[in-house]
Parts: structure tokens; C-alpha cells; sequence
């Protein structure tokens, strides 16, 4: 009976044993290029994680590279950086070759270590963060960054009338938020009789952490990640126009769908005249829905980094093609990155050099090219666009700004 425990034991030890190289080997297909990305599929920003994918999905859908097959494998992360490592953690033993469309700037910070460490590039990123356009190895990125579109939006405020004192601002308590209200930063300095606004400003980035108290400081109110309250936030550039007797009339979001309307349609209830700004992570279509929902129909610009829905760019035609209904402007970003990247393994793969991760970023890095009437330039840093396309809400969709809105805000 014992020789029988001892073997059975043998047995189950040798198969735990040969278990991982099975799982290992059935990862490993080399008919197949696997792609993966972790982004928000079931949390508050789940309308960006989806839209990501399924930009990503159609772009790539039936598409090979010479006789390989391109596989894409997601994973939920809710938004949050510590589901980010264990999502990221999870994709990485299953020998994908790169990361591609990952949602949000939070959770890039706690991916890009554990892709550093094993080598694995970062392509198209769903965030305008600084944090990922330092040229650092392995990074590509196609949008514009936060700050050229916070400095896009507030300079043609400025020409439309709104001075540099009247601006405030509403982000999120985080990296992301952070990001945005550097570029407002930078659009201030220099401007005359506002330097106390950047006094202000470096009182709040001298705070660390996400959990640190950054209301009350400035032209400024805050809300936690993943939260819809925004009370503080409000009470907070209140007490900025009390404590600097002026007011705010030109307020600048760097945040979440949901939080942004709810801000919004809260301050309109307050009745105050703002008008608002929002940054494309925000994400043009869900944060129009809750927009109608709230009943908000006037007052807000969203700036863009994809072209038009309607353009009759050959991207952007064939993007509609692809996508039917589910065209947006986040799936439309997904569906951009996902042919930049197959455009690039193609190329490596036309030149007859091996199918590496280094051979593909290189591909990227340091050319310019056109990608189906979209111009992208990679010579002189690690991302591609600086498209910024500043719309308005009108009639329940996004429109062109033309010179006659800017006089109807600033009565």
C-alpha cells in the first residue's frame, strides 16, 4: 500500500511538473501574434475600455502578417492600477508580443515597469500623460498629449475674450489629472497678472499622492478616481472666486465621463454661467450620452484627437466600414492604433527582417508616413500625431466651433 502512496505521489508530482511547459507550449503558437492590452470593461469607464477594443478588434480583424495570424487577448482592470498589475501580470505569461491601446494614465503607471522588465513595447496608449512621452525605449504613442489639448483649448479662449485669471479647472485626483493641469500651467505662464494663479498651481503639484488634500489651494477643485462626487470640487473654486474676488468663467476638465457631466450639470444647477472644456479621454460619445441624460445642452467644448467621424479620409472611411454603428471617437483612436501597428509589422516583414518587438518600434520610431490620409511623425520624438480638433456641444452631437458660438458664450 505504501509502494502504491509513494508512486501515486511520483505521479502527481511529475505532472504538476510538466504542467507549466504544457501551458507554455500551447502560449507559444508560431502561427500566431499575440497582442495584448488591459483596460476598464466592467468599471465607471468601461465605455472607453470597450470602445478601445473594439476600435482595436476591427482594425486587425482576419489580418496576418506574412503567414502569421494576429491575436488580440484582453483583460478587465476596472480602471485600477493594482488590477492593472494583476491583469498586465496575467497577459505577460502568455508570450504576447506587445501591449497595445491600454486605457488610462493611472494604469499605465503601474503597467509600464512590469512591460519595461520583460522588454515588451507599449503602442498607442489610450492617454495624453507626459508620463509616456519622455522618447523612453519600447513607447510609442499615436494621440496628442493632454497639455496640447488643455493649451489648445484655453488659447483660443483667450483670443475669444476669457482672460487668463477667469480660468479654473476640474480633474481628477490623480497622474491623469495632474497631467492636464500642467498644460493649463504652462498655457499661464508669461500671461500678465496671473502669477499668482501659478503660485497656486505649484502649491498643488508640491502635494504627493493621489490621497493628498489639493482643495482649497487654488483655481482648482478635485475628485477622487472612480467617484461621482463632486461637491468639494465645486465648493472649492468657489472659495477660489471668494478668496480672490472675481470670478471663474472658463472652467477646464481633465476627468471621467460620468464625473465631468455630473460637475457640470451640478454647476448648472448652481446656476452658474461656466463654460466648460473637456479632454478626449473623457470620451466624446459616452460623455455626450451622459450629457442628453442630465439634461446639459449647452456650454461645453470636447477637444479631439482623431479626425471628424464624417472625413472622407481613406482611415476614416474604412473605419466606418469596419465598425458600422460602433464607430466613435475612442473606437475610431482604436482602430487608428491598431493599423499603425500592423502597418509597421508589415513593413519589417516586407523588408525581410525578423518579426521582433526591437524591429517593430524601430519601424515607428524615427519615420514619418502617411496612414490612409492621416500624416504621422515619429522623427523627432515617440509620438506620431499632434491632431488637437477643438468641438462643441450642439443639438446632442459634437460640432465644429465657429466665431459665432464664442461671442454667444461670452455675453
Amino acid at each position: 500500500m505504501n509502494n502504491k502512496k509513494s508512486i501515486l505521489r511520483q505521479f502527481i508530482w511529475a505532472a504538476l511538473c510538466v504542467l507549466p511547459c504544457l501551458v507554455q507550449a500551447d502560449a507559444t503558437n508560431p502561427d500566431e501574434i499575440r497582442l495584448a492590452t488591459s483596460l476598464d470593461l466592467q468599471g465607471q469607464s468601461k465605455g472607453l475600455g470597450t470602445g478601445m477594443l473594439t476600435g482595436l478588434e476591427a482594425a486587425l480583424k482576419d489580418k496576418q502578417v506574412g503567414a502569421k495570424h494576429i491575436k488580440i487577448l484582453s483583460e478587465n482592470d476596472n480602471y485600477s492600477p493594482p488590477k492593472t498589475v494583476v491583469a498586465v501580470n496575467k497577459l505577460l505569461s502568455q508570450d504576447v508580443f506587445a501591449f497595445v491601446g491600454n486605457v488610462g494614465t493611472p494604469t499605465a503607471v503601474a503597467a509600464l515597469p512590469l512591460l519595461a522588465e520583460k522588454k515588451v513595447p507599449a503602442i498607442g496608449f489610450f492617454t495624453g500623460s507626459d508620463l509616456l512621452r519622455s522618447n523612453q525605449e519600447g513607447v510609442i504613442n499615436y494621440r496628442a498629449s493632454y497639455s496640447q489639448e488643455v493649451q489648445t483649448v484655453v488659447e483660443e479662449a483667450f483670443k475669444n475674450g476669457y482672460g487668463p485669471a477667469s480660468i479654473c479647472a476640474y480633474v481628477q485626483d490623480d497622474s491623469y489629472g495632474l497631467s492636464g493641469l500642467k498644460g493649463l500651467k504652462e498655457v499661464l505662464v508669461g500671461k500678465q497678472g496671473v502669477s499668482f494663479v501659478a503660485e497656486a498651481l505649484d502649491k498643488i503639484f508640491q502635494q504627493q499622492g493621489d490621497d493628498a488634500e489639493r482643495n482649497g489651494i487654488g483655481p482648482v477643485g478635485f475628485y477622487k478616481r472612480n467617484s461621482l462626487s463632486v461637491r468639494a470640487a465645486y465648493d472649492s473654486i468657489k472659495a477660489w472666486e471668494a478668496k480672490q474676488s472675481r470670478p471663474c468663467k472658463f472652467v477646464v476638465t481633465v476627468g471621467s465621463y460620468e464625473s465631468v457631466a455630473q460637475f457640470i450639470s451640478y454647476s448648472q444647477g448652481k446656476k452658474e454661467s461656466w463654460l466648460f472644456s473637456a479632454v478626449s479621454f473623457t470620451g466624446a460619445d459616452n460623455f455626450l450620452a451622459e450629457l442628453s441624460t442630465l439634461g446639459v445642452k449647452d456650454r461645453v467644448l470636447m477637444t479631439q484627437v482623431v479626425p471628424p467621424l464624417d472625413s472622407e479620409l481613406p482611415i476614416v472611411t474604412e473605419a466606418r466600414a469596419d465598425l458600422g454603428s460602433k464607430l466613435g471617437y475612442v473606437s475610431l483612436e482604436g482602430y487608428i492604433v491598431g493599423r499603425m501597428l500592423l502597418k509597421a509589422m508589415n513593413d519589417v516583414s516586407a523588408e525581410g527582417k525578423e518579426l521582433s518587438r526591437e524591429n517593430v518600434v524601430a519601424a515607428l520610431k524615427g519615420h514619418q508616413f502617411d496612414l490612409g490620409g492621416l500624416p504621422l511623425d515619429f522623427t523627432n520624438d515617440n509620438q506620431g500625431s499632434d491632431l488637437v480638433v477643438l468641438t462643441a456641444l450642439a443639438d446632442n452631437q459634437w460640432a465644429p466651433v465657429d466665431s459665432a458660438k464664442w461671442k454667444g458664450w461670452n455675453k
